[in-house]
C-alpha cells in the first residue's frame, strides 16, 4: 500500500469507529444509561478495540510492519 492508500484507510476506519461510538452513546442516552456505563460499553466493545489496533498498525512505519 502506498502512503495515500494508508491515509484513506485510516480516515475510513476512524470514521467508522466514531460512528460506532456515537451509535452506542445515542442509544445509551435514549435508554437513559449513565454516561459512565456507556463509556465502559465503548471501552469493552470488541469491534471498536479491534479498530483501534488496526489504526495503530497503520501508524507504524511500513518497514516495521510484518506482512504475511
Amino acid at each position: 500500500m502506498d502512503k495515500q492508500d494508508i491515509l484513506l484507510s485510516k480516515k475510513l476506519i476512524s470514521s467508522y469507529k466514531e460512528r460506532l461510538e456515537n451509535e452506542i452513546i445515542n442509544r445509551s442516552n435514549k435508554l437513559r444509561i449513565p454516561h459512565k456505563l456507556s463509556r465502559e460499553i465503548i471501552d469493552n466493545n470488541s469491534e471498536i478495540n479491534e479498530l483501534k489496533i488496526i489504526l495503530k498498525s497503520l501508524e507504524t512505519p511500513p518497514s516495521s510492519r510484518v506482512e504475511g
